[in-house]
C-alpha cells in the first residue's frame, strides 16, 4: 500500500510540473503574469504545499519563473529555457501542406520556445496509423483530420484519443455553423474547424464561349444543367469520337448524392432504423445521373471508376463542367485553361454537400498546452489568411474567408465568393446518415447501374434489401 501511495504522489507531482511548464511555454500564462497562489495549486493538484514549493523551486532553476517576495511567482520565460517540441501530423495528398509549413514558421516565430515537427503520413492508411500511434503513446501531439477521417475515428470508437478541445478563436459566431457539425460527436467538438469546401460546378470558360454559354451566370435547375451540357458537348460524328463532353461527375459519395439531396431524397431514416434507397426521389435522382451518360450522351461513362478522373479530364479540356470542390480547384490554378465556378442547380430544393478539415489535439499529449496553442494559432486570423492567400480551399474563419483583399487572380476563380450563396443550404456528408462501410458498399453495388447493366430502380431496390438485411442482422 505504501508503494501505491508513493506512485499516486509521483503521478500528481509530475502532472503539476508538466502542466505548469506547458502553460508557461505555450504562453497561456504569459511573461510577467503570476501563477496561482501556492494554496490554490496545492488544492488543484492534491499535493502538499511543501511539494508545491519544491516544484516551483525547480521551475525557478529552469528559468521559467521568479519568486517575488510578498507577491508570488512570476513568469520570466528565460531565453535559456528548454524548447518544447510537438509533432503535427498531416496527410500526404493535402493541397494545404505548403500552407501548413508557412503557418508553422509563423507559429514558431510567435512562440520561440515551441518547435513543431511536421509529419507527413500516407493518406491511404492515415487514420489506422494515427490510431495505432496514439494508442501506443507515440503521438502525434496534434493532427489534421478531414470530416471523413473524423467519422472513421468515431465509427472505430476512438474519439477518446482526441482532446475535446475547441479553440476559442473559432466559434459559430465568427465561422459557419455547419463546419462545426462535421467535427462534433455526442454534443462535443473534438477538432477545431480549419477549412471547408462545398461541392460546386467548375466550368471551362473557352468551351462555354464556343457553345454560346459565355453569358451564363446561373444554372437554375436540372433542365438547365442538361441544356447547357448538351450545348457544350461536341461529338465528332465522322470519327465516332467525342471531342469534349458537356458535364462530368464521379461515383464518389462526395459527388452524386447532391442530386439525391436536391430532389428531397433520403438514403436512410433519421433514426437509422431502415435504409430508404428505393424511395422514388432517390431513384429519380439516380436515373437523371444515368441518363446524362446513356440517354443524352453529355457525360462520359468511364469516369465512374475513379473519384478524380473528372478533375483529370477537365484539366485536359475534355469536359465543359464538372462537380468538384474548392479543394480540387487547386489542381487547376497553374494550368493554361480558363475556368470559373457556379453554384449547383436545384430540383425540389437547393442543396449541396459540404466537406472540411479540422485540427485535433491528442488527448494523451505530454505537451497539451503547446498543442492547444498551435490549434489556437491555426484557428487565428494570421494562419487563416495564409491558408487563403496560398490556395483555393476556404478558411473556416469568416473574416478571412470573406476578405476580398486576399483574392489573387492567379490562384482564385472570379466567382470565388459563390460559397457565400451556397453555405445556407450546404449539408455535411454525415447528414446522409450512412457510415463509412455503408457508403463504400453502396458505391460498389451501384457499379452495375453506372455501367447501364441494371436500371436505377432495380439497383436501388436490390441494394436497399441488401443493406436492410445487414442492418437486421446487426440488430439480432
Amino acid at each position: 500500500m505504501q508503494l501505491r501511495r508513493e506512485n499516486d504522489f509521483e503521478k500528481k507531482y509530475n502532472q503539476f510540473i508538466t502542466e505548469l511548464k506547458d502553460e508557461i511555454v505555450s504562453t497561456r500564462i504569459r511573461k510577467g503574469e503570476y501563477l496561482l497562489p501556492e494554496h490554490q495549486l496545492s488544492h488543484k493538484y492534491e499535493i502538499s504545499r511543501v511539494s508545491i514549493r519544491k516544484g516551483l523551486a525547480q521551475l525557478v532553476e529552469e528559468g521559467l519563473i521568479e519568486k517575488i517576495p510578498g507577491k508570488g511567482n512570476r513568469v520570466t520565460l528565460d531565453s535559456a529555457v528548454n524548447t518544447t517540441v510537438i509533432s503535427l501530423a498531416w496527410y500526404s495528398t493535402s493541397y494545404e501542406v505548403q500552407s501548413a509549413k508557412k503557418i508553422i514558421k509563423e507559429f514558431e516565430n510567435a512562440h520561440p520556445h515551441i518547435k513543431v515537427n511536421l509529419k507527413i503520413m500516407p493518406e491511404t492508411e492515415y487514420v489506422p496509423q494515427l490510431i495505432h500511434s496514439l494508442e501506443q503513446g507515440e503521438g502525434p501531439d496534434a493532427f489534421i483530420v478531414s470530416d471523413s477521417q473524423f467519422r472513421e475515428f468515431a465509427e472505430a470508437d476512438k474519439i477518446q484519443l482526441m482532446d475535446a478541445y475547441q479553440s476559442p478563436n473559432m466559434t459559430e459566431k465568427n465561422s459557419y455553423r455547419q463546419v462545426f457539425e462535421m467535427f462534433s460527436h455526442n454534443g462535443s467538438v473534438f477538432a477545431t474547424p480549419f477549412l471547408f469546401t462545398p461541392v460546386v460546378i467548375c466550368y471551362n470558360k473557352s468551351i462555354f464561349e464556343n457553345a454560346g454559354l459565355s453569358g451564363l451566370k446561373e444554372i437554375a435547375d436540372w433542365e438547365e444543367l442538361l441544356d447547357a451540357a448538351q450545348k457544350a458537348t461536341k461529338i465528332l460524328e465522322d470519327q465516332h469520337l467525342v471531342k469534349h463532353y458537356g458535364f462530368c461527375f464521379s461515383s464518389s459519395f462526395h459527388r452524386w448524392p447532391v442530386f439525391v439531396l436536391q430532389n428531397g431524397g433520403k438514403l436512410m431514416t433519421s433514426n437509422r432504423s431502415r435504409f430508404t434507397l428505393a424511395d422514388d426521389a432517390n431513384i429519380e435522382a439516380l436515373q437523371y445521373c444515368v441518363d446524362l451518360m446513356y440517354k443524352h450522351r453529355v457525360s462520359p461513362i468511364f469516369t465512374h471508376g475513379s473519384n478524380q478522373l473528372a478533375e483529370d479530364i477537365f484539366n485536359k479540356e475534355k469536359v465543359a463542367m464538372i462537380l468538384t470542390t474548392y479543394y480540387y480547384l487547386n489542381e487547376f490554378r497553374d494550368q493554361r485553361i480558363k475556368w470559373d465556378i457556379l453554384p449547383l442547380p436545384k430540383k425540389e430544393r437547393k442543396a449541396t454537400l459540404l466537406l472540411g478539415a479540422g485540427i485535433a489535439v491528442s488527448a494523451n499529449s505530454a505537451a497539451k498546452g503547446a498543442s492547444q496553442a498551435l490549434a489556437d494559432f491555426m484557428a487565428g486570423e494570421k494562419a487563416q489568411r495564409i491558408l487563403k492567400e496560398n490556395g483555393c480551399t476556404i478558411p473556416a474563419l469568416k473574416k478571412a474567408a470573406e476578405d476580398d483583399t486576399l483574392l489573387n487572380p492567379e490562384i482564385h476563380p472570379d466567382n470565388y465568393n459563390a460559397f457565400k450563396e451556397v453555405m445556407p443550404y450546404a449539408v455535411p456528408v454525415s447528414e446522409l446518415n450512412l457510415n463509412t462501410r455503408e457508403m463504400t458498399l453502396l458505391q460498389n453495388e451501384l457499379n452495375l447501374s453506372w455501367a447501364s447493366m441494371e436500371s436505377p430502380k432495380d439497383a436501388c431496390e436490390r441494394i436497399e434489401k441488401l443493406l436492410n438485411s445487414q442492418l437486421d442482422g446487426c440488430d439480432q
